[in-house]
């Protein structure tokens, strides 16, 4: 195994790219000993020589950072839009602070998709599980931005993500709900959910557009794992229904979801809209 040295030398040259500098170093580190698990030459190059000018180092950089971006850049469309409405909506009145959280939201394409339905979407989705005390969200994005649309007077929200600057714009966003709902607590915090090793207990969990970042193309034992580490009763898991280049899936349900809960005695509740398919999950 590569020392401390160079592996903080390598995840901090993978960082240098702008739109990777907010992602978790823990996250990092572990993309990138994942990949040279896999690269056994690549690797021992590096073993004998960790030199930022060779091309052995090179690739180490270029593919990694590839990874990153396939594992965590999708959604995250507009960043320095999202802080330049924060700072206004942390200054704004009452009154103008929805239009103001709606703005946020749709500076993250999921969050986008889902602006019209959230309404209805925790409703559905409340109606199967009852109103939760405590939400659990992994791999949130900034999909706690729409607390507004679930309806909850008293609630504690945890949120977890691998993007320190959306997590510290969380926190701040958490902070101006608590002076307006007596009874909501928020605390964001950045962690690759994988590597938790405790999951806080919850009412409920999204598990939001999660499952392919956690497989990364490679069956679904990590989803598995991750359903049965998971302490709630309930996990909300998302899919999209379209392509990435915006086309309807044809086969947008998951049977592999559905086989899986079937094995491990989780009973499931289909929710349908035009962008997403989500599997409110009961577990036992």
């Amino acid at each position: 195994m590569l020392d401390n040295e160079k592996i903080a030398l390598l995840t901090a040259d993978i960082k240098k790219k702008r739109e990777l500098q907010h992602i978790n170093d823990g996250f990092v580190k572990e993309q990138l000993l994942a990949y040279l698990r896999q690269e056994h030459k690549l690797f021992r190059l590096l073993q004998e020589n960790c030199n930022p000018k060779s091309k052995s180092y090179s690739i180490v950089i270029k593919q990694v950072r590839a990874r990153l971006r396939k594992a965590y850049g999708l959604f995250r469309d507009n960043p320095a839009k999202r802080l330049e409405l924060m700072e206004k909506l942390l200054a704004a009145p009452a009154a103008a602070q929805k239009k103001l959280v709606d703005e946020i939201l749709s500076t993250h394409a999921s969050a986008k998709e889902r602006l019209p339905v959230y309404n209805t979407l925790y409703k559905k989705i409340f109606a199967v599980t009852g109103k939760p005390r405590v939400i659990l969200d992994l791999g949130c994005g900034i999909n706690p931005f729409s607390f507004p649309y679930m309806g909850l007077k008293k609630c504690a929200y945890l949120a977890y993500d691998i993007n320190e600057e959306e997590i510290n714009i969380l926190n701040q966003y958490f902070s101006l709900l608590r002076r307006k709902i007596p009874y909501f607590e928020g605390r964001a915090a950045a962690a690759d959910i994988q590597q938790m090793p405790k999951i806080p207990p919850a009412d409920i969990c999204f598990l939001f557009k999660m499952t392919d970042v956690l497989d990364k193309n490679k069956g679904h034992k990590a989803t598995e794992e991750m359903l049965k580490r998971i302490p709630a009763r309930h996990i909300v898991v998302s899919f999209a229904t379209k392509t990435m280049s915006g086309k309807k899936m044809t086969a947008p349900r998951r049977n592999w979801m559905q086989r899986l809960g079937k094995r491990l005695g989780y009973e499931y509740t289909i929710l349908e809209f035009e962008n997403e398919l989500f599997y409110v999950v009961k577990k036992g």
